[in-house]
């Protein structure tokens, strides 16, 4: 669609890159297998309204009630794996975000672990600790829940207009969306956790470290929920950027 619109102030320039389009399409292998099963369509409809046949019932979509007895043209799984398809194409679409968040995570976990470099465990190093991890945890709070608090804000009429069109399900759309973006999110807490670990000085082994990226990652997936909740609960972005920071101070406290 954005390919073939027409945008203001380039209108000679968008019809050259339209007509260029067009011409391309018209000698392609796939525009000549739809002109043929446009004519073998238009034959069979002629032969069969000779013979009295009403052949356009075979190229409507059959009755709901027909269909799996429960509304939907197609199984769960059938959705679940088109929509996290879809989901996981819309990642890929923008590498350079995943890139921004990797380095923007990257930058701030190597100034918290340059402020707190090198504890020692006596009593100002404990307290420089509970510091450190009190700031490991509001990082991932905030980072997730602004990442994701205009997803369905900004997808709600979409969602809204599919669903019901009876395309799917609310849970394969939630968990499909979900599961696609969770490498980005089980990425970023590691890639913090592995900078801030060691500069720091916590307590050494992989065990220790283990846990504590394990707890780290829990932490950034609930802020992730937690922002899909404010998103969902919003009517516009600007709503969801609003009561995003009210709601989320109270359990940091």
């Amino acid at each position: 669609v954005q390919m073939l619109a027409i945008a203001p102030a380039k209108e000679t320039e968008c019809r050259e890159t339209i007509k260029k389009i067009c011409d391309s399409f018209a000698v392609s292998p796939l525009a000549r297998e739809v002109l043929d099963t446009a004519s073998a369509t238009s034959s069979i409809k002629a032969s069969g309204g000779a013979n009295g046949i009403n052949t356009q019932d075979a190229y409507f979509l059959q009755p709901l009630d027909a269909t799996y007895g429960i509304g939907y043209r197609s199984s769960w799984w059938t959705q679940f794996y088109c929509i996290l398809w879809r989901s996981w194409l819309s990642v890929l679409k923008d590498p350079m975000l995943v890139k921004v968040r990797l380095l923007q995570t990257a930058m701030v976990a190597s100034l918290i672990g340059s402020i707190y470099f090198g504890q020692v465990l006596d009593q100002d190093g404990v307290m420089n600790i509970n510091g450190s991890l009190f700031l490991l945890l509001t990082n991932m709070t905030f980072q997730n829940v602004f990442a994701v608090i205009n997803v369905f804000s900004a997808e709600l009429p979409v969602f809204l207009r599919e669903k019901r069109s009876r395309l799917y399900r609310v849970d394969t759309y939630f968990l499909g969306k979900t599961i696609a973006e969770l490498p980005l999110f089980i990425a970023v807490p590691f890639v913090f956790t592995s900078i801030t670990y060691p500069m720091i000085g916590l307590k050494a082994g992989v065990s220790h470290y283990l846990t504590t990226l394990f707890v780290v990652t829990l932490v950034a997936n609930v802020s992730t929920s937690f922002g899909y909740l404010i998103s969902c609960a919003s009517s516009s972005i600007s709503m969801a950027l609003s009561v995003g920071p009210p709601i989320v101070i109270p359990f940091l406290i």
